[in-house]
């Protein structure tokens, strides 16, 4: 594949990065049957196992439209395999009020974890939220302890530690776009080319990040996802 040498108005200082881009999505398509769940393009999602195989995702005049069935127990989840250890997510995305819009970090094949997830973007109207799930709440052993009961102050000052928040002023309806850049162990997350926040946690340098996941709790619209490697 051929590799790009571009600077970045990403970082902060006069540095370059080679940018492996993997893949790139306009959904600038229609599913093949109407009304059936037909995303294309390398995206597979949670809906026939989690909504009953209602439709949750639908492409429509360019536009990614996902929202949850009343029918699912889980959120919608809209995977793509995507495999780096540092990497950029570009995508643009517009949520009404009470939406969200997570971007998740996942290796299916660490068993040490709920589901493979590694770490999380995730962003409401309000608020911007970085979390570090693999040595956070994924945790099979932190999962343990919860279900047995335990509510130490040492495990909830662990679990604190795993995560950080940023206040956003986001107006309802509008479209952004947001900028996720992954090195080392430091998540950095700019929205409209405005820097959020960063977060460093031990979890986020996971050797290997195998898929993105877009986890919607409720809906929300996406376009123009761009995803590229680093490392």
């Amino acid at each position: 594949m051929k590799r790009l040498f571009i600077p970045l108005l990403f970082v902060s200082s006069l540095h370059a990065d080679f940018i492996t881009p993997l893949f790139t999505d306009d959904f600038a398509r229609d599913e093949a049957t109407p009304s059936k769940e037909d995303i294309g393009n390398g995206w597979t999602s949670n809906s026939a196992w989690r909504a009953k195989g209602h439709q949750q995702v639908d492409l429509k005049e360019g536009i990614m439209h996902v929202t949850k069935h009343a029918e699912a127990d889980h959120g919608v989840a809209i995977f793509h395999a995507a495999e780096f250890q540092d990497g950029l997510v570009e995508l643009k995305f517009k949520l009404g009020e009470g939406d969200d819009l997570g971007v998740d970090f996942v290796d299916r094949e660490l068993k040490t974890v709920h589901a493979g997830h590694l770490c999380m973007a995730r962003v409401t109207n309000k608020n911007l939220t970085i979390t570090d799930s693999k040595t956070g709440g994924m945790d099979l052993k932190i999962q343990e302890r919860r279900k047995a009961g335990d509510k130490s102050p040492e495990l909830a000052a662990l679990l604190k530690s795993k995560t950080k928040s940023f206040k956003l002023e986001l107006k309802p309806e509008d479209w952004h776009t947001m900028h996720i850049k992954i090195v080392a162990d430091q998540m950095s997350v700019r929205i409209d080319g405005q820097e959020i926040g960063s977060f460093s946690s031990e979890g986020i340098a996971h050797p290997t990040k195998r898929m993105i996941t877009l986890a919607v709790n409720k809906s929300a619209d996406v376009d123009d996802v761009k995803v590229s490697k680093l490392k």
